[in-house]
C-alpha cells in the first residue's frame, strides 16, 4: 500500500496479489491552512476508502484480498537502497510537512520518536510553526514570473517554508496549466541559542550539561554541540561533544582536566549552519589522583643516597603528601622533594617507589632500582709469576674478594733491574675478566717486578709487586774491544759489557791472535813484550752460566820504533855525470821505512 499527497490529490495505491486498486481524493489546497489535518485510510472487506477532515472517497473491488503487513513501514518516503524494488510505484521526493498521532487499527497511538528504527532529516515532535499559512494560497496564487524563459529565480521567501508552484503555458489558442509542485526553502542558522542552564561535574574528567530547547528556531535542529574552554586559556575549545539526538537536552562532555576552570557553551545546528551561545557557564572540575608520577632519582655516594623527585607531570590537584618507599617499606612522609637515605652498604641495590597524593587519591610511580656508589676494591693480592723460559713469564691473579663495585679492568705494571725498578710500564690493560696473562719478549737473565691493578667504577687498587728472574742465556751483542798502543811493544785493550748480558756475566776472555791471553771479570787488559809495528788481532768473549758469546774480531799494530841494523849501498857509474845507487833494507825496519840519500863531492853547476 502507498499513500501519496500530490498536486492537491490524496492518492491511495493498494496491491494485493494480482489486484491493483487506486483511490483518489481531491483536496485542492484546503489542507494548506497551517492547522492539523486528520487523514484516515481504511480497508473494510472489498471497500477501500480515504478521508481527510470532512472529505471522503472510496472504491469497491470484490477481488481484493486480505491485507497482511509483514514488512517495515516507511513514513514520508523509503530509503534509496530499496527504491529499485518498487519502481512501479513512481516514487518521488519524500513528504515535506509534519505528522503526529499515527495510529493503526490494532494498537495504541504510535510515538514515532520511540518506535522508529531510523530517521533522516525529520522532526518527530510536530510542526515548528504555523507561519506557512500566509504563503499557502489557493486559486489566488501570486504570479512569480511572466516571460519566455524556462527558469526563474525567486527571492524574498520565508525560511523553512513550503511553497506550491505551477506553470501556465499561454498562446493565441489558449492556456494550459501544469500540476502543482511543492518546494520548501532551507532553514536559517539558529538564532538566540541559550546558555546551558546547568552544569555539574561527574568527576574530574567529565561533566553533565543541561540546557533548554532554543526558542524561535526556524527549521529542524540537526545536532547540538557542547564545547568547553579553559577559563584563562586560548579561545579554542579543549574538548567538544556532538549530540545527534536532539530530543535529549542533557549531554556528557568528556576529555576535561581535573582541578581546572572551564567555561561551557551550547551550539545548535541546522543544515544551514551552527550558532554558539553568546555566554558561557563556568565550572571548576574537582581534583583527582595525580597522573604521570615520576620515579625518584638519586645522587649516589658509597654509603648514602641523596634522593630527589619532581612533581607529577599531571598533578590533577594540590599535592598534599609524598611517600617514599625503599624495598617496600615507607621511609619518608611529607611535602618535600628531597631526602637522604643513610647507613647503606657500598654498591648495593635498593628498590624505590614514590607515591603522590591529592585530596582525591594517591598514585604510585613505577619502581626503580638505585645503587649506592662504587669504591675501589678493598685489597688486591700480588700476582703469581711463573718463568716459562728465558724470555717469557706467565702471570696469574685472583679476583679481589671485596670488589666494592663492578669490575671494570685489570692492569699489569712491569719494571726491571736495568732501570733500577724506577720506571713502571703498562704491559696489560684489558676489560676482559681473564685472570692470567703471558708476558713475552723479555730479556734473559733479567730481574722483573710485576704488580696488578684492579679497577671498578669507584677507582683502582694496586697490589704489592711480585719478583721473577728469567732464565739466563748466552750473552748477545758482545762489543768489539778497543786496542790502543802507547809504546812500540805494548797495547792497552778495553771493552764494555754486552748489549744483552742475558744473565750474570761470570767472566770475560780476551783473545789475541787467536790465543786466550786473559780470562777474568775485568773489562781491560795490558799486553806487552811485542815487536814494534807488529799487527795483532783481538776478540772478546763474555760468559754466563749458560755459555759464552764472542764479539767481533779487530786488528791493531804497536807503535813504530827506530830501525835496527845497517843499510848496505851499491853504486854503479853510468857515464861521466851519473851514478846509480841501490841499497838493502835494515834487518829490523820496526815501522814504515822512508829513505834519504846523501851525496858529497864536486857537482857541475849550471852556467
Amino acid at each position: 500500500i502507498q499513500i501519496e499527497l500530490k498536486s492537491g490529490i490524496l492518492n491511495i495505491y493498494l496491491k494485493t496479489g494480482i489486484v491493483f486498486i487506486q483511490v483518489d481524493l481531491w483536496l485542492g489546497l484546503s489542507y494548506c491552512d497551517g492547522k492539523w489535518n486528520k487523514v484516515t485510510v481504511s480497508k473494510d472487506g472489498s471497500v477501500v476508502s480515504a478521508s481527510m477532515n470532512e472529505l471522503k472517497e472510496q472504491t469497491l473491488e470484490p477481488r481484493v484480498q486480505q491485507l497482511k503487513v509483514n514488512s517495515p513501514i516507511y513514513v514520508g518516503g523509503i530509503p534509496p537502497e530499496i527504491q529499485n524494488f518498487y519502481k512501479e510505484l513512481g516514487l518521488e521526493q519524500g513528504f515535506g510537512g509534519c505528522m503526529k498521532d499515527v495510529k493503526f487499527t490494532r494498537g495504541a497511538v504510535v510515538n514515532l520518536a520511540s518506535v522508529s528504527s531510523s530517521a533522516v532529516r525529520v522532526n518527530l515532535d510536530g510542526c515548528l510553526s504555523t507561519d506557512s499559512v500566509v504563503n499557502c494560497r489557493g486559486n489566488d496564487s501570486i504570479l512569480v514570473h511572466r516571460g519566455k524563459e524556462l527558469s526563474v529565480y525567486e527571492s524574498g521567501l520565508q525560511p523553512f517554508t513550503e511553497y506550491l508552484y505551477r506553470v501556465v503555458a499561454i498562446n493565441e489558442g489558449g492556456s494550459v496549466s501544469s500540476v502543482w509542485t511543492h518546494a520548501r526553502t532551507r532553514e536559517p542558522v539558529p538564532q538566540n541559542v541559550p546558555t546551558p542552564s546547568r552544569v555539574h561535574s561527574i568527576n574530574g574528567y567529565s561533566i553533565e550539561v543541561t540546557w533548554d530547547k532554543p526558542a524561535g528556531v526556524i527549521g529542524v535542529i540537526e545536532k547540538y554541540i557542547l564545547k568547553a574552554y579553559e577559563e584563562d586559556g586560548p579561545n579554542v575549545p579543549i574538548t567538544s561533544a556532538e549530540l545527534a539526538d536532539t530530543s535529549m537536552l542533557t549531554g556528557i562532555l568528556t576529555g576535561l582536566h581535573p582541578f581546572t576552570n572551564y567555561t561551557v557553551t551550547l551550539t545548535a545546528c541546522t543544515l544551514a549552519g551552527c550558532t554558539e551561545s553568546l555566554h558561557a557557564l563556568n565550572i571548576s572540575t574537582p581534583q583527582e589522583a595525580p597522573e604521570d608520577v615520576q620515579s625518584p632519582t638519586a645522587v649516589s655516594f658509597p654509603t648514602f643516597l641523596q634522593m630527589s623527585w619532581s612533581p607529577p607531570k599531571t598533578p590533577n590537584g594540590i599535592i598534599t603528601q609524598y611517600t617514599l618507599y625503599m624495598n617496600g617499606a615507607p621511609i619518608y612522609f611529607g611535602n618535600g622533594t628531597k631526602y637522604v637515605v643513610k647507613d647503606l652498604a657500598v654498591f648495593t641495590p635498593h628498590q624505590f617507589l614514590l607515591t603522590a597524593c591529592t585530596l582525591a587519591g594517591c598514585t604510585n610511580s613505577s619502581q626503580v632500582t638505585l645503587f649506592t656508589a662504587q669504591l675501589p676494591p678493598s685489597r688486591v693480592d700480588a700476582p703469581v709469576l711463573t718463568v716459562l723460559d728465558s724470555r717469557t713469564i706467565h702471570v696469574q691473579w685472583k679476583e679481589p674478594a671485596e670488589l666494592n663495585g663492578i669490575l671494570d679492568r685489570y692492569i699489569l705494571y712491569i719494571a726491571n733491574n736495568e732501570q733500577n725498578f724506577t720506571e713502571w710500564d703498562i704491559i696489560y690493560n684489558s676489560t676482559d675478566p681473564l685472570l692470567d696473562f703471558t708476558i713475552q719478549q723479555l730479556f734473559p737473565g733479567a730481574e722483573y717486578l710485576i704488580k696488578l691493578d684492579a679497577c671498578t667504577g669507584g677507582g683502582c687498587t694496586i697490589s704489592e709487586p711480585s719478583r721473577a728472574i728469567t732464565d739466563e742465556s748466552t750473552p748477545e751483542g758482545v762489543p768489539a774491544p778497543k786496542a790502543l798502543s802507547y809504546s812500540s811493544d805494548s797495547f792497552n785493550i778495553s771493552w764494555t759489557k754486552p748489549e744483552y748480558p742475558n744473565g750474570i756475566i761470570t767472566s770475560y776472555g780476551l783473545y789475541m791472535d787467536g790465543v786466550l791471553m786473559q780470562n777474568s771479570s775485568q773489562l781491560s787488559c795490558y799486553g806487552y813484550g811485542l815487536a814494534p809495528w807488529s799487527l795483532h788481532s783481538f776478540r772478546v768473549q763474555a760468559c754466563t752460566a749458560k755459555g759464552c758469546g764472542l764479539g767481533p774480531l779487530i786488528e791493531a799494530r804497536t807503535m813504530e820504533a827506530p830501525p835496527e841494523g845497517t843499510v848496505e849501498i851499491f853504486a854503479t857509474v853510468d857515464g861521466s855525470k851519473e851514478v846509480q845507487l841501490k841499497w838493502l833494507a835494515p834487518n829490523k825496519p820496526n815501522g814504515k821505512l822512508t829513505y834519504r840519500v846523501f851525496v858529497t863531492g864536486l857537482f857541475y853547476a849550471d852556467q
